[in-house]
């Protein structure tokens, strides 16, 4: 795909129209994320298409979807083209079950903190926070984890 002179921004363009610091887009381009050509003058000029990559990163930043991840999914997309509906479809459904399964292990947790909130942690062969499975069963009877300093003055 040949892109005019014309086609191209600059990286304060780029950063200015995206919303973002030009170290960030330059920062995008050293992980892989965007591409730029060199003039030969030898500064960066990027297709006007990096805008679309740098909103699915930002996209992906609100729905806490680490850079790394977003590399994965930018792995199947062409660096010359635009992505486009199909392309984001392919991309949301992707992260929406991860999301899914964050969101379902978010509330895992709150379960077990509202359980918890009136234990203040006495019965530790219950706590599923503090002594998950009864582990603390295994060193025997009494207090293990009240006073952690205790058990250190003991064993000197």
């Amino acid at each position: 795909m040949t892109v005019s002179a014309t086609d191209l921004l600059s990286v304060g363009d780029v950063a200015r129209r995206a919303g973002i610091a030009t170290s960030a887009v330059r920062y995008y381009e050293a992980e892989g994320l965007i591409a730029s050509v060199r003039t030969s003058g030898n500064q960066r000029r990027y297709p006007r298409h990096v805008l679309r990559r740098i909103g699915i990163i930002l996209a992906a930043r609100r729905f806490g979807i680490p850079l790394s991840e977003v590399a994965e999914v930018f792995e199947c997309l062409p660096h010359d083209r635009m992505p486009g509906k199909r392309d984001w479809g392919r991309i949301s459904a992707t992260w929406h079950a991860r999301l899914e399964a964050r969101r379902l292990e978010l509330e895992r947790l709150e379960a077990e903190l509202t359980g918890c909130i009136g234990c203040g942690c006495l019965s530790l062969s219950a706590c599923r926070i503090v002594n998950p499975g009864d582990e603390l069963a295994a060193d025997g009877p009494g207090a293990r984890r009240l006073h952690p300093e205790d058990a250190e003055s003991e064993q000197a």
